[in-house]
């Protein structure tokens, strides 16, 4: 592995803990918001990465996506779950899934938080609106503005933008446990909860293996918005 592949490997295992922390973190805000208390009681809606870290999901498996060959340029993970306890709820169904989806919402919010940041990163120095053009454009920077201060936050920033949006469509797909199956559940008659659940964690794995071209074709449109976006400034 080159010294610059290391270190984007670095910065992107970084940003991935804290969006993961962000991500549960807005799970424990909207159920508290909601009448369950039990992720504010356990200390849960908190952006502290410690409260949040699952040893295999967190850890084991993004490192091994970021040193491992065939992976290519993805990098996803998961968080410890947020508690939650519907029975908290006023409205169980309703409730549970504005909970579920606040997680994904967070993702999407962030991503757009990073761009305006990498918006007024551009329109501070010439500098900046090199690199940050450079980055949205075509994804490499100029040998020549490797030495700017500018740069590694460009670089967390723009990874921010990315792993976000990738994080938000993985955690919608309707695969258990991710959150998009807490959705989709609510769809499906009980007798088919235990065979959509055992089906979905065998998908799941699967799909950590062989699933990028379909995050890909999902996150690629919202790319190219997001980068034509900063573009233009």
């Amino acid at each position: 592995m080159s010294e610059t592949r290391l270190v984007l490997g670095i910065f992107e295992f970084v940003v991935l803990v804290f969006s993961l922390s962000i991500h549960e973190a807005a799970h424990g805000w909207m159920a508290n918001r909601l009448g369950d208390p039990t992720a504010k009681m356990l200390g849960r809606v908190t952006l502290n990465p410690i409260k949040h870290i699952d040893p295999v999901g967190t850890l084991v498996i993004p490192l091994a996506m970021l040193l491992l060959p065939g992976f290519g340029n993805f990098l996803i993970g998961w968080a410890k779950p947020t508690p939650v306890t519907p029975r908290n709820f006023k409205n169980v169904t309703r409730d549970d899934i504005l909970t579920t989806v606040a997680g994904p919402v967070s993702n999407i919010l962030a991503a757009f938080g990073a761009t305006a940041l990498l918006v007024v990163l551009s329109k501070a120095s010439s500098t900046g609106a090199a690199i940050v053009h450079q980055l949205a454009a075509t994804g490499v920077v100029d040998p020549a503005l490797m030495g700017s201060m500018l740069l590694p936050l460009a670089l967390i920033l723009y990874i921010g933008v990315t792993l976000n949006l990738i994080l938000a469509v993985f955690n919608l797909l309707p695969l258990p446990p991710l959150d998009g199956s807490h959705v989709f559940r609510h769809m499906l008659p009980y007798k088919a909860l235990r065979v959509y659940d055992s089906l979905g964690i065998f998908g799941l794995i699967v799909f950590l293996f062989w699933g990028y071209p379909i995050i890909g074709h999902l996150v690629n449109p919202a790319m190219r918005f997001l980068d034509g976006i900063l573009v233009s400034f």
